[in-house]
């Protein structure tokens, strides 16, 4: 199979989606954990990432967040972006990604996961689209439809949405609006 033949059915795969969920360290962050002397933690999270999800959520694509970890910095983020759908502290993302699914009435085949280790596998094996940031672990980017040129907290997942966008046809209407 070409690599033109591949995009062309990761591209019909994408005009399917109504939900994008994503992983938080590694994927919305570039992974690094910091702590300060009280062990607070922070995140840096790319602001490009933020305003590509709330493009793609006002085309009509949902927007879901599953981590392994809890931190507070997410759960600001998250409520920033408009982000509903956020569950934390998930080593087993299948319960929540189950509990999504039953809560939007979206199929599995109409959602995309972005994810970047081991951890996401589950979810990737079930969803109409899964793709890995670049810098993923080897054994994700082998089992994903897609890799991203961008790595996690870099970018990658603005990439994806304008990616979904342009699938669905949303992405020139998007760009002319700031045009006007």
């Amino acid at each position: 199979m070409t690599e033109a033949e591949k995009m062309q059915i990761i591209t019909e795969k994408a005009k399917k989606l109504k939900l994008l969920i994503l992983d938080v360290d590694g994927v919305l962050t570039d992974g690094k954990l910091f702590f300060d002397h009280q062990g607070i933690e922070y995140k840096s999270f790319h602001a490009r990432d933020g305003h590509g999800i709330k493009l793609l959520r006002q085309t009509g694509v949902e927007v879901a967040v599953i981590s392994g970890r809890k931190s507070n910095s997410v759960a600001l983020r998250m409520k920033n972006l408009g982000i509903e759908h956020v569950y934390q502290g998930h080593e087993n993302k299948r319960a929540a990604f189950n509990e999504i699914i039953e809560k939007t009435g979206i199929t599995p085949e109409q959602a995309a996961h972005v994810g970047d280790d081991l951890l996401d596998l589950p979810i990737m094996i079930r969803v109409g689209l899964s793709i890995a940031v670049a810098d993923a672990n080897f054994a994700v980017k082998q089992r994903a439809d897609w890799c991203t040129a961008l790595p996690g907290g870099h970018g990658a997942v603005r990439e994806v949405c304008d990616f979904i966008m342009q699938a669905q046809g949303h992405f020139d209407e998007v760009v002319n609006a700031y045009l006007k």
